[in-house]
């Protein structure tokens, strides 16, 4: 029983870590337990720090010189084991002029896991004095963007200064430059009067029917009537040009042939020269059929200016005008002449107003300095540009470049196409005006608020468009090219089927009176005002998506035929091909209208209006029984109680649907509504 006591006991004491040591003051073993002979081999008479691992002497002689004076716990000491490092926690006391030591032995793992942290504490340090310099780093650029926010707030504000400035500043160019225009025009028109005396005065004296002028007074009045002339001209294109840049010059579009073109300016210019002139006049006409739709009259215009120039400025040799087809749809027109030639830093200072590059020619032929720059400004409203290619004695070169096609007509024509197919959650509305910038300006107005325009230059042009789609409003202008719209108004509020259409009377005559009496709902004098307009028109007519009616047929020929019927009015049409969709549509779509079906494969009529009828959504709609089927009396008294028509198939008509669903809707109380408290979505 011994033996397994002591063999117990010697397990325990192997597993054991403790080990017991005494020094003396110095540090030298005086004795040492059997744990620290087996697991040190120290000996006494051995010094401790014999044992202690290189480096950490100084360690072991701090211990015992500390634990000489007072009790040290929890002294970590490296030690060798068996020729191997290892970490012991110490206790010591003084102890009878020497030292009691107890040690304990640290596992491998903990000084691994000591050593771990420490490593770790030693990088979280590191750690945190990077963290520390980034965020003194993040500071500096925080401090950096905010110095460089309030530099570009204050640069903003200077900015936004100068930009109320400029417009302050534009604003007063745009008033001077609309006094000036309104002042030369004024001006031109009041000149025109005294001139035209001036001209006719002169024209009668220099007539021999009228009495003879002696010789003297005959060169003084033809003085008298050049110097008229001088300034008539002057003043005509003053007037010209102020036009031009007040935006109210009118473009009349037409097609022509550029031949044609060509031969009626030979015959406009031939006079220009005189009998014994040194100068030939050419005109070379295009060698391929050329036809233009621009305004005829003010390319003449330019081209004619272009030529009389020339002449001006060719003593001897040629003007020669040319027309051809250009690149990208273009033409191009030029006027070649072999007289002094222009300098290349004077190609642009011709174009400006009033100036003249002075010559010898210019100082005998005493022009206006307005031709080329009208010339130009004229070019450019015809969407070209006005060119010269010129060195000095060796002739001058100018060339027109300009669209085929003003963009103006391929606007118009992409206008009125648009307008042929309806959008049905638009209101369209006939607009009746000549111009086709004002009709630009009408669609670009309009369109923002849910209107459709269908544009007309004619009341003929009105007339079949009324007969095709009935609009929501008209806007009017009674003062057209060559026709008035007076008994166009007077017939739509005359006619049983177009009196409740609103009319809008805009045009430039004060006639308010006569517009009233004829039936006009509103009359303006242009110009329009966006703002009002859109205002206006969205009281007079019903804006936003048009009538949704809902066909339920399980018939795909008679959803079709009926969709034809129907086809170019304001109703927005939906289909079902069965009862069960139809419901679905109609909870979900909120139709104005349904036109049913009675017989369905699915459920029958009865069911679709039971399940209508259940629905508060759904309660109120308006239905339209339209079928093929022989109705027994009983069910057409039922479906008579329950929907608001009953109608044929067979003897179903375009005038008859629409009339139908008109009254459908008045009955329900929207054939007056303006359709956007009924809709949810408009």
């Amino acid at each position: 029983m011994m033996k397994e006591d002591d063999r117990a006991s010697g397990i325990f004491e192997s597993l054991s870590r403790e080990l017991a040591l005494a020094c003396d003051a110095q540090g030298t073993v005086v004795w040492r337990d059997e744990r620290a002979a087996r697991i040190l081999g120290i000996k006494p008479g051995q010094a401790l720090k014999d044992l202690a691992s290189h480096g950490s002497e100084s360690k072991v002689e701090k211990l015992l010189v500390q634990a000489r004076e007072e009790a040290v716990d929890g002294w970590e000491l490296i030690l060798q084991n068996n020729h191997k490092p290892a970490t012991f926690a110490f206790r010591a006391r003084p102890h009878e002029g020497g030292i009691a030591l107890v040690g304990s032995l640290v596992p491998e793992d903990y000084g691994a896991a000591l050593t771990q942290v420490s490593t770790t504490l030693g990088e979280l340090s590191a750690l945190h004095r990077e963290t520390e310099r980034q965020q003194h780093e993040l500071k500096r650029r925080a401090e950096e963007l905010a110095r460089l926010n309030r530099e570009l707030e204050e640069s903003n504000r200077g900015v936004r200064s100068l930009h109320a400035a400029l417009d302050e500043k534009a604003e007063s160019l745009q008033r001077a430059s609309e006094i000036k225009s309104r002042v030369v025009a004024n001006v031109s028109h009041e000149f025109r009067t005294p001139l035209h005396s001036i001209l006719g005065l002169s024209k009668v004296l220099l007539n021999p029917l009228n009495g003879s002028l002696a010789p003297e007074q005959e060169k003084q009045v033809q003085f008298i009537r050049g110097s008229a002339e001088a300034l008539f001209e002057l003043v005509n294109d003053l007037l010209d040009l102020s036009k031009v840049e007040s935006g109210k010059t009118t473009l009349r579009h037409s097609r022509f042939v550029a031949t044609d073109f060509i031969s009626a300016l030979r015959g406009m210019t031939r006079p220009l020269l005189p009998p014994d002139s040194t100068v030939a006049l050419n005109f070379v006409e295009p060698q391929e059929p050329l036809e233009l739709e621009t305004d005829e009259a003010k390319l003449s215009q330019v081209v004619r200016n272009l030529i009389s120039n020339a002449l001006k400025f060719t003593e001897s040799g040629s003007v020669t005008v040319t027309a051809a087809r250009g690149p990208r749809d273009t033409v191009v027109f030029t006027v070649k002449d072999t007289g002094i030639g222009i300098a290349p830093e004077n190609h642009e200072r011709v174009f400006e107003e009033f100036i003249q590059v002075d010559s010898h020619l210019q100082r005998r032929v005493k022009g206006t300095g307005l031709g080329l720059p009208l010339a130009r400004k004229l070019t450019e409203l015809l969407g070209g540009t006005l060119t010269v290619q010129s060195r000095l004695e060796e002739g001058a070169t100018f060339v027109i470049t300009l669209p085929r096609v003003h963009p103006e007509v391929s606007e118009m024509t992409g206008l009125t196409q648009r307008s042929e197919t309806l959008d049905p959650a638009r209101a369209p509305v006939l607009v009746l005006e000549d111009d086709r910038q004002t009709l630009f300006l009408y669609e670009k107005y309009l369109a923002r608020s849910g209107f459709q325009v269908l544009p007309v230059r004619s009341v003929e042009e009105a007339r079949k468009v009324m007969q095709r789609v009935r609009p929501a409003a008209m806007v009017l202008d009674v003062m057209l090219e060559g026709e008035t719209s007076w008994s166009f108004l007077a017939e739509m509020k005359n006619g049983e089927q177009t009196r409740d259409i609103p009319v809008l009377v805009v045009t430039v005559t004060d006639r308010e009176q006569k517009a009233r009496a004829l039936g006009a709902d509103e009359f303006w004098l242009k110009p329009v005002d966006e703002l009002r307009l859109q205002k206006k028109l969205t009281a007079m007519a019903r804006t936003g998506p048009v009538e949704r009616v809902l066909i339920i047929d399980d018939d795909d020929v008679h959803r079709y035929l009926l969709k034809q019927l129907l086809k170019d009015t304001q109703f927005q049409l939906m289909e079902a091909a069965s009862g069960r969709d139809g419901v679905r549509i109609a909870r979900e779509h909120a139709p104005h209208l349904i036109f049913l079906d009675f017989v369905l494969p699915d459920i029958t009529a009865f069911d679709v209006l039971d399940e209508l009828k259940a629905d508060p959504r759904t309660r109120d709609i308006p239905i339209i029984l339209h079928t093929s089927h022989q109705l027994q009396e009983p069910e057409r008294q039922r479906l008579a109680r329950e929907t608001s028509a009953i109608l044929a198939k067979h003897t179903l008509s375009r005038e008859v649907a629409i009339t139908r669903i008109r009254d459908a809707l008045s009955k329900a109380g929207l054939g007056n509504r303006d359709l956007r408290e009924v809709n949810p979505r408009g």
